[in-house]
C-alpha cells in the first residue's frame, strides 16, 4: 500500500485570484497578448466569479489561451514567470493552504499543485512555496517555440487523470490522499481521492459538498 499525498488546486484555492489574469499585464508587456485580450480575460474572470462556469467553457478558454502562446518560447515564459513571481504571484498566496501543506509534509505526505495553469507557472510556484511537485497544462513546442496546441490540458477529467497517473508513478495511495479545490469544474479531481476538501467554493460545489458531507474551508489570510 502506497503513501498518502495532498493535492492543491491553484486559482482561488492556493491563490486569491486567477494566476493567468494576475500575469496578464506581464504577458502584455512581453507581447504575448494585447490590451483587448487583457480586457477580455478580465471579463471572463468576472463572469466566473459571479456565476460560475461550465467545464466546456473552461476547456474552450484553455484552448484559446494556448493559441496566444504561438511563437513564444518556453525560456521566455520561464523568464516572465520568474520576473513576476515575487511582485505579482507571491502576494496572492493564502496562508492557510501553506500551513495545511506543512502539516501534510510533517506526516510524510508529499504535496503537489495541480492546475490548468501552464506547467511553467506551477513549477515556479511549487519551487517557491516548498511543494514537492506540480502538474499543469503542457503546451506543445516545435523549433524552440510554442505551437499553441496542448499536449496535456488539465481541466475537468484530465486533471483527475493526471493525478491518477502521478499516483501510479510515485506509489501514492489515492484513497488515503487529500485534494483541495474551490470549483465544481474540479469535481472529478476531488472525487479521485479519499479525502476531498472544498475551499472557498462556488455555489454548485458548495451544494455538492453539503449533500456529500465534505469539509468546507474558508481561506482568507495572506501568507507571511
Amino acid at each position: 500500500m502506497g503513501r498518502a499525498a495532498a493535492f492543491f488546486d491553484l486559482d482561488r484555492t492556493l491563490l486569491r485570484r486567477s494566476s493567468t489574469l494576475a500575469l496578464a499585464p506581464a504577458f502584455r508587456r512581453h507581447g504575448v497578448i494585447t490590451r483587448a485580450q487583457v480586457a477580455k480575460a478580465a471579463f471572463w474572470q468576472l463572469l466566473f466569479v459571479l456565476r460560475g462556469t461550465s467545464r466546456e467553457r473552461v476547456r474552450a478558454a484553455s484552448e484559446e489561451g494556448l493559441m496566444l502562446l504561438r511563437g513564444f518560447s518556453p525560456e521566455q515564459m520561464q523568464a516572465l514567470v520568474a520576473e513576476a513571481l515575487e511582485p505579482v504571484l507571491r502576494p496572492l498566496v493564502y496562508g492557510e493552504p501553506l500551513a495545511l501543506a506543512a502539516r501534510h509534509r510533517e506526516r510524510g505526505e508529499p504535496t503537489y499543485i495541480v492546475s490548468a495553469a501552464l506547467q511553467e507557472v506551477v513549477d515556479a510556484l511549487a519551487r517557491e512555496l516548498g511543494f514537492d511537485g506540480a502538474l499543469g497544462t503542457v503546451c506543445e513546442v516545435a523549433d524552440g517555440v510554442y505551437t499553441g496546441r496542448g499536449i496535456r490540458s488539465l481541466h475537468g477529467e484530465n486533471k483527475a487523470r493526471a493525478v491518477v497517473e502521478l499516483a501510479a508513478e510515485e506509489d501514492i495511495e489515492l484513497g488515503a490522499s487529500t485534494a483541495y479545490s474551490d470549483s465544481h469544474t474540479d469535481l472529478p479531481f476531488l472525487e479521485v481521492v479519499g479525502n476531498p476538501v472544498v475551499v472557498n467554493p462556488d455555489r454548485e460545489l458548495r451544494r455538492v459538498a453539503e449533500a456529500r458531507g465534505w469539509p468546507v474551508l474558508r481561506f482568507t489570510q495572506r501568507a507571511a
